[in-house]
C-alpha cells in the first residue's frame, strides 16, 4: 500500500457513514450500532460508546487504540460478555456474546494476570479444563501443550510468586487458550511490562496467533504496538467513544522485531498517529 493509498483509505474510514459496518463473509464478529451509557441514582449518565460498527475477521488480529477513558476496555468487556450494551448488536458467529462465553468460545487475558496463588502453574492453566469437568489426564495433556506454546516449559510445577511478571502473563495466555476459544480477548495485558520483556511477549503472540489460528482483539495505548501485531487498527475518539478510522495494515508475516526498521511500519506509525490526534479534534 503506498502512502497515499493508505491515506485515502483511511480517509474513506474517517466518513461519518459508520466505519467497518459493512459485514465481510468470512467475519466472526459483527458488532452493529452498538452504544453503551453507564446510569447510576442521582449521577449524571455517562455515555461511555456511541454507534460502534465493527466486523473482524475470522482468523484475524484487530487491535483497538485511543486516548484513556475512549470506552476500548468497555467494547473488550463487552465482547467478553462482562458488560451489556444499551442498544445494539453483537454477534460472534451465530452466537450473542453470552452464549459464546457459556460455550467456553472466548478467552480474555486482563491487565493483570490473576493466577490463582495456591495453585501451581499447571494447576492454573488447567483450571478451566477442570470447571468443565475434564479428566484430569486430558487436562494434564493440554496444560502441557500450552505451557510448552506460550514458553513456559519447565515452569509447570512452579508457583506463579515465583514467576517474574512477564512469565505470569504467558500462564494467563495459556490459561485463556485452554478452552481452545474462537475468539482471544486481550486488555493490555503487557502494559505494566519493561520495554525489553514487552517486545519478547509481543512476539510470542504474534508466533501463538500464527500457529494456533485464534481471532484476537488486543486492547493497546501503542500505536508502535498495534502496527507491528495487528491486521487492522481500530482507532477510537475521546468519549463518548466512536470509530474514527479503520486502518488496513499491510506488512508481511510472519513479523520480527526487525519489522520495525521497515519504512512502511514507520508509515503505518505516523498514520496512525495522525488519526488519534484528529479524533481528539472530532469532539
Amino acid at each position: 500500500m503506498t502512502g497515499s493509498r493508505a491515506e485515502s483509505a483511511m480517509d474513506n474510514r474517517s466518513q461519518p457513514s459508520n466505519p467497518g459496518a459493512r459485514q465481510a463473509e468470512d467475519s466472526l464478529v459483527s458488532i452493529t450500532d452498538l452504544s453503551l451509557v453507564y446510569t447510576a441514582h442521582g449521577m449524571t449518565p455517562v455515555h461511555a460508546l456511541d454507534k460502534i460498527n465493527l466486523d473482524v475477521t475470522q482468523g484475524g488480529f484487530v487491535s483497538l487504540i485511543g486516548p484513556s477513558g475512549c470506552g476500548k476496555s468497555t467494547l473488550l468487556r463487552i465482547l467478553g460478555d462482562l458488560l451489556s450494551p444499551t442498544e445494539g448488536g453483537i454477534r460472534i458467529g451465530e452466537s450473542s456474546p453470552r452464549q459464546s462465553r457459556l460455550n467456553r468460545q472466548i478467552g480474555f487475558v486482563f491487565q493483570e494476570a490473576a493466577l490463582l496463588e495456591w495453585r501451581r502453574i499447571g494447576e492454573n492453566v488447567a483450571l478451566p479444563l477442570e470447571l468443565r469437568g475434564v479428566s484430569r489426564a486430558q487436562r494434564e495433556k493440554k496444560a502441557d501443550e500450552l505451557i510448552s506454546l506460550v514458553g513456559l516449559d519447565g515452569f509447570k510445577e512452579k508457583w506463579p510468586r515465583q514467576l517474574s511478571g512477564g512469565m505470569r502473563q504467558r500462564a494467563a495466555i495459556a490459561r485463556a487458550l485452554s478452552t481452545s476459544p474462537r475468539i482471544l480477548l486481550l486488555d493490555e495485558p503487557f502494559g505494566a511490562l519493561d520495554q525489553i520483556t514487552r517486545d519478547r511477549l509481543n512476539m510470542e503472540l504474534a508466533r501463538i496467533h500464527e500457529v494456533t489460528g485464534v481471532t484476537v482483539v488486543l486492547v493497546t495505548h501503542s500505536i508502535r504496538e498495534a502496527v507491528l501485531l495487528s491486521d487492522r487498527i481500530v482507532v477510537m475518539t475521546p468519549r463518548p467513544g466512536r470509530i474514527s478510522c479503520i486502518m488496513d495494515v499491510d506488512l508481511p508475516r510472519p513479523r520480527s522485531l526487525e519489522t520495525r526498521n521497515d519504512q512502511q511500519f514507520e508509515h503505518l506509525v505516523r498514520l496512525g498517529s495522525k488519526e488519534l490526534e484528529r479524533g481528539y479534534g472530532s469532539v
